[in-house]
């Protein structure tokens, strides 16, 4: 995967937790991704592709640091399946 540099301002007190001695380039990127994803500018796979991994690895990490992939309540998937039902009935 081709990188490229980019200067981010950052507060000082990051600092100590941003040295390269541990690689978190991954956990990195994908937080730097997410917000493109949450507010649907790309995909997950789209973002999964961007970071050189499979679509499920990204979803897993996310499910791991507690971003679900499915973030519907419960009514609203009653919704769905209720529309679906319907929508297929023959």
């Amino acid at each position: 995967m081709k990188t490229v540099n980019i200067q981010l301002a950052v507060p000082e007190e990051m600092t100590p937790y941003l040295q390269e001695d541990i690689d978190h380039s991954f956990e990195r990127n994908a937080m730097l991704l997410y917000p493109f994803i949450k507010n649907m500018t790309i995909s997950h796979g789209r973002a999964a592709e961007i970071l050189g991994v499979r679509k499920w690895d990204l979803i897993e990490y996310y499910d791991f640091i507690g971003i679900p992939y499915l973030n519907q309540s419960k009514n609203e998937i009653l919704s769905d399946v209720a529309t679906f039902d319907r929508v297929t009935a023959k």
